[in-house]
């Protein structure tokens, strides 16, 4: 800790200082940190530099549990007032004054920080990673949970020699890695809020690439990954480059970086200039048609825009940030794989969204608690309709002011409508009331904008008008100018499809096709058996699914033939074909019996913490419906009630529910308590209470 600390006093005389507003304006901030991942603590310290815009008696700074050693104001000690909450010294500052304001702290965090790896045998495993989104960065660091404080965050953080260190801007400094704790030193140029400070440290190799405006690209992996880098950041060069020329404004950090992390929270978040995202979208090339990660890629590449560059001033707002990244990830994508895409997409979300306003489950945009649906979908709408409304002129001379003007800022929607009022020469305010405000989901005027817009859905709108459900499978893939979706399209418009037609989908040239006729199966009849047959190895790990479970159920005499043929498919990174067959494979008596026991083992492997939740909440599903928990799965399940992701959580202590209030079970359970420390027990504990 002291080598780290004089580290970062050497390297403080390289910085300069940016501005702010408010009574106090924070203006820089330089960071050191020093995880002790054992301990699951952070040893922490912080300079702060601020500017007194008006008279006041102290300051305070938002502070999750944290123990302070040392609080010094201008180098000298300062008495202060540590809660659960914040962090408060009293003193008479005056308008016009500069200080520093240094802090040295140790905290254990509660959320933010998360620590995975450590309680495992796994070598290579261990990471740690951030999660500031909303107001939690300050169980880390003593900030600002307020995102309209925007300060220029630099970091120096301590790391054992094993690990890559990531972290916002870019790295000046790493000292030798003949030391056993180099030290890595990140600088920013610009301000930002907060929670969009990020670190990660972990077990990476890295891509490099270099955007056509020579910004840097650094794509991280894993070593054993090194297969999946193209599939997994395919089109990246070409969405950064997309992004900028369409939105007209320069990438506004020194960098990009994107990193996968392991048991994630979310899909993606946009850290400023480095992307954390969940390590289950590291596909290979055959998942890339089922599951990609290039709307993540292209989503949280855009809020280095919307929602980093300019930032809402609170959640009344929030359109500004996910619709817009919304909207201009559905652009990437356009770019990348078509017109038809987008606009189907566009189809896609205005169904559901029609859906939820029939219920009359409709949200304003400017509902501060609005769903995710809502800001982000109806949010995208909003944007493709104005600039529709106004022009593609307009449009984007209104969107390069909004974000030249405001950068840096925090801004409201009445700053935006205001920049696209002036662009366009056009008063807004239908445009406000109907998109905006009204809780409705305008269904006739997305769907006459989409009938305008591409030809295929307008042809689909007007087949549906004359009973689409009269086409057979047949005429339908025989129509040349029929593409994929609109056939898709059509065939979910029909009330029925026959075997014939089913026989005639699965032998389409088109994997989608295929996939569709896959998930319309259930039980298969032997005249169908010879066509299914092939579908077990489509390059679809979807279709390879669907088809493993549905020949088994049909045909008991060649369960072994199909377990054979589909034994070395893993499938997505959910391992969705390898569950199945594990759990076949066990219900199949004939088929290996002196392997169950490995088979057996394997499954219940999968329920460990080393892999993520999706993958082993399927295996707890799957032991779970054959009964094939055992002590090991037990202890697995038991640790899962305290995960950090509550969506895991949930499912876990759902399960664990259901098997305490069976009696046996929950004698197979009480045996193994004592295996277990008392932070997995938490949940228990609650069942014995």
């Amino acid at each position: 800790m002291k080598k780290l600390i004089f580290t970062f006093f050497l390297f403080l005389s390289l910085y300069a200082f940016g501005q702010h507003q408010d009574k106090v304006d924070y203006i820089k901030a330089k960071v050191y940190l020093s995880p002790v991942p054992k301990e699951k603590t952070i040893k922490g310290g912080v300079i702060y530099r601020f500017n007194v815009l008006q008279n006041v008696d102290s300051i305070f700074l938002d502070a999750k549990n944290m123990d302070f050693s040392k609080v010094e104001l201008d180098g000298k000690k300062m008495d202060f007032n540590a809660t659960e909450k914040i962090i408060s010294i009293k003193h008479k500052f005056e308008k016009g004054e500069s200080h520093k304001l240094f802090l040295e702290y140790v905290t254990k965090p509660k959320q933010t920080v998360y620590f995975i790896g450590w309680d495992d045998d796994v070598e290579d495993n261990e990471q740690i990673w951030t999660q500031g989104q909303g107001k939690y960065t300050s169980h880390w660091l003593p900030s600002f949970d307020d995102m309209e404080e925007k300060v220029e965050f630099d970091l120096t953080i301590e790391a054992d020699k094993k690990y890559q260190v990531i972290a916002n801007g870019n790295l000046l400094l790493k000292t030798s890695n003949d030391e056993d704790d180099p030290i890595w030193i990140f600088d920013m140029k610009k301000p930002m809020s907060s929670y969009l400070l990020a670190f990660a440290m972990g077990n990476y190799d890295k891509q490099v690439l270099t955007t056509e405006s020579g910004v840097t690209i650094e794509n991280y992996y894993y070593p054993n990954d090194s297969l999946k880098v193209e599939p997994t950041f395919r089109y990246t060069k070409r969405i950064f480059d997309f992004l900028e020329n369409e939105i007209g404004v320069a990438y506004p950090w020194q960098n990009y970086k994107q990193v996968p992390v392991h048991d994630f929270l979310y899909a993606g978040m946009e850290n400023t200039s480095a992307t954390f995202f969940s390590d289950a979208y590291v596909i290979d090339s055959t998942s890339f048609i089922d599951r990609n990660y290039v709307n993540i890629n292209a989503h949280e590449l855009a809020h280095q825009w919307f929602g980093n560059l300019v930032t809402e001033k609170n959640s009344e707002h929030h359109w500004l940030h996910e619709g817009f990244a919304t909207y201009y990830a559905y652009l990437a994508e356009k770019e990348v794989f078509g017109d038809d895409y987008f606009y189907w997409k566009l189809f896609d979300t205005a169904k559901v969204l029609s859906d939820i306003s029939e219920k009359g489950e409709g949200q304003s945009l400017l509902n501060p608690k609005a769903s995710s649906l809502t800001f982000y979908e109806k949010g995208a709408w909003a944007l493709a309709v104005l600039r529709e409304e106004i022009g593609d002129s307009a449009f984007k001379e209104g969107i390069e002011t909004y974000l030249n003007k405001y950068q840096y800022q925090n801004v409201t929607v009445a700053y935006f409508i205001a920049e696209m009022e002036k662009a366009s020469g056009k008063e807004l305010n239908e445009f406000k009331e109907l998109w905006l405000k009204t809780e409705e989901f305008p269904e006739e005027i997305s769907k006459d904008f989409l009938m305008k817009k591409n030809a295929a859905i307008r042809k689909f709108y007007n087949l549906k008008n004359d009973d689409a459900s009269t086409f057979i499978s047949s005429e339908i893939l025989k129509d040349s100018e029929l593409r994929t979706r609109l056939k898709l399209e059509i065939l979910e418009s029909k009330d029925s499809i026959s075997e014939i037609e089913l026989s005639k989908l699965i032998a389409s040239d088109d994997i989608k096709i295929r996939q569709f006729a896959a998930q319309k199966m259930g039980e298969i009849s032997e005249e169908l058996k010879e066509f299914t047959e092939p579908l077990l190895l489509d390059d679809s790990y979807i279709t390879n699914e669907l088809m493993l479970y549905n020949l088994w159920s049909s045909f008991d005499y060649d369960r072994g033939i199909f377990l054979e043929k589909t034994k070395n498919i893993v499938g997505l990174p959910n391992k969705n074909v390898r569950l199945l067959w594990l759990t076949l494979a066990l219900f199949t008596p004939d088929y290996r019996p002196t392997e169950n026991v490995y088979f057996h083992r394997e499954l219940v492997g999968y329920t460990s913490p080393i892999y993520n939740p999706e993958i082993r909440q399927t295996a707890f599903q799957y032991l779970s419906e054959i009964k094939a928990l055992n002590d090991d799965a037990y202890i697995n399940l038991i640790k899962a009630t305290n995960h950090h992701s509550w969506q895991f959580r949930n499912y876990a202590r759902k399960l664990f529910d259901a098997l305490w209030s069976d009696q046996e079970q929950k004698k197979e359970i009480e045996k193994i308590v004592n295996q277990l420390n008392s932070s997995d027990l938490r949940y228990l504990k609650t069942k014995l209470n």
